[in-house]
């Protein structure tokens, strides 16, 4: 059985450069898959903001809505019409004072991980934290329960099990960044690995 294909040519605008069609949705995780509850899951804002504690009973209470959303691995496979819901990052930001000086956001996660952007890119209106996936609480191997989703930049960039938004006046690089990936891997444009 074939777990990859081409895309066809009503597809053509819908898949970046060197990516093909996964039939599922595959899993890649650096490291153990950490198992955190709902009940211990907490996200802290901090750096040039005021900071914060949200809990999951916080996330809850903001608005959610639907999001249907094309997904792009840096390994070369896409994911057409993925249906999550969650909460719109600009919901998310509302609830934020953020100081003038910051212009980057560096997302921490449980298990270690970490992963940066531009603030201009993280709070971008169709960007989200997903709750759940295909109409189900979004599983640990996924990044539950709560991740980022980033849909116009490769999908390390949509960072699983996140606990922590460090915002930063500076770029600060993450794990894969510190590691040969490109500093903000636009699907579009090939930025898989670093130009520097």
């Amino acid at each position: 059985m074939k777990f990859f294909e081409q895309p066809g040519p009503h597809q053509a605008d819908r898949v970046p450069p060197g990516q093909h069609l996964a039939k599922g949705f595959p899993v890649l995780t650096y490291g153990e898959t950490p198992q955190v509850s709902q009940g211990d899951w907490a996200l802290q804002v901090f750096g040039l903001v005021a900071p914060k504690t949200f809990h999951w009973t916080d996330i809850l209470a903001l608005p959610q809505q639907a999001f249907t959303a094309d997904f792009h691995c840096v390994t070369t496979w896409s994911k057409l019409d993925v249906k999550w819901t969650g909460v719109a990052i600009s919901d998310f930001m509302a609830q934020v004072s953020l100081l003038s000086e910051a212009a980057y956001v560096l997302i921490h996660c449980y298990g270690g991980y970490t992963t940066n952007l531009s603030l201009a890119d993280f709070v971008r209106p169709e960007n989200f934290l997903a709750l759940t996936l295909f109409g189900e609480p979004l599983p640990a191997a996924h990044g539950g329960p709560l991740r980022v989703v980033v849909p116009h930049l490769y999908a390390w960039k949509s960072a699983k099990w996140i606990n922590g938004l460090e915002f930063l006046s500076e770029e600060a690089l993450g794990f894969w960044e510190c590691n040969g990936y490109h500093r903000r891997g636009d699907p579009w444009a090939k930025q898989r690995y670093s130009d520097r």
